[in-house]
């Protein structure tokens, strides 16, 4: 049985590899169109620092071409073939059968096994493709928030018959963005399924069996569906630049706090002295309503230490596009 298993998951995990690379191929495609698109970056939820849409897309090309390539790995593992009787042992046929039918199967030999291959290696493919719609659910997640109303910088493609809601006609809710997300939580609560069913007892209980009837082929069509349709998302999604740029003015300067407080301390100042200067030209820009560039620029204490075209220089935010041609060459896009 666990070699006719392993055949099957052989020819569905390649053609689930034929859905992720089509969905990376796109991924790479949309981070060089959108390379230069300024936008602010968030922690927390909050606005952070510059950052370009394609550089968030480049991500997602990377972190595709990981998975892939551990997935290929898992895959290679189970594919594994076992003739060797009830227990393993070849009390009834020689290793030599077992290698010439895997030979012909295109199989690898289970160096040792029991009743069945150990589910270590299955275990090991369910994790693989837990990651993976774990990053595709981070990608969905992302492309959910950008369509944020407040936000706007993106937004999945829409049909024309489309409904986004069937009681508000205005909307156009990222569905797909949002059915991916709740397929991961499938995959990954399969993948934990497929941990417990590595111990078994001795060399062989069935408590596996029917957990795998379930989870092999639903996480397997799970994730090719999934590459599928974020594909069709990332291949017709809808970008906002005038969004991006208005969502990066919003803070009026203050994410240009950071590149202050390290030149500072840089001048000679201490991290705690520098970051209260930062801090209270901040907070007083905040209060006030004003640019944090202007605010900087009537700062008694920061005249000691920057000059007003230093001032200028660390407010504009081209500091952090400097590298960004770099980092997409690092990822194999420049």
């Amino acid at each position: 049985l666990d070699t006719s298993l392993a055949l099957q998951m052989r020819e569905a995990g390649r053609a689930v590899l034929d859905e992720l690379v089509e969905l990376r191929v796109a991924t790479g495609e949309l981070a060089p169109r959108t390379r230069d698109v300024a936008a602010i970056g968030r922690s927390h939820g909050v606005h952070a620092e510059p950052i370009t849409l394609g550089l968030k897309f480049a991500g997602w090309y990377a972190e595709l071409g990981r998975g892939i390539e551990r997935f290929e790995r898992e895959l290679e593992g189970v594919a594994t073939g076992k003739v060797s009787g009830a227990v393993g042992t070849f009390a009834h046929l020689p290793p030599e059968v077992e290698e010439k039918v895997c030979e012909r199967l295109g199989l690898t030999p289970e160096p040792i096994s029991t009743q069945v291959i150990a589910r270590d290696r299955h275990a090991g493919y369910l994790g693989a493709l837990a990651i993976l719609g774990s990053s595709m659910d981070r990608f969905a997640t992302e492309i959910r928030h950008l369509a944020r109303t407040e936000v706007g910088e993106a937004e999945e493609p829409f049909g024309k018959k489309q409904k986004g809601s069937s009681a508000m006609p205005h909307k156009r809710n990222p569905i797909v963005s949002e059915r991916i997300s709740g397929m991961a939580r499938l995959l990954r609560g399969y993948s934990v399924a497929g941990l417990e069913n590595i111990p078994l007892w001795h060399e062989r209980d069935i408590s596996h069996s029917s957990v795998e009837r379930v989870i092999l082929p639903d996480s397997t069509g799970l994730v090719h569906y999934m590459a599928r349709r974020l594909r069709n998302v990332v291949e017709n999604l809808r970008i906002f630049p005038e969004n991006a740029a208005r969502n990066l003015g919003l803070s009026a300067g203050l994410i240009a706090s950071q590149a202050f407080l390290l030149e500072l301390v840089e001048r000679g100042l201490t991290r705690e002295e520098a970051y209260e200067l930062v801090q209270s030209i901040a907070m007083a820009a905040r209060e006030a309503g004003r640019p944090f560039l202007d605010q900087a620029l009537e700062s008694t204490e920061l005249a000691k230490e920057l000059s007003p075209d230093e001032i200028r220089e660390l407010a504009s935010p081209d500091r952090h596009f400097r590298h960004v041609a770099t980092i997409f060459e690092r990822v194999g896009l420049g």
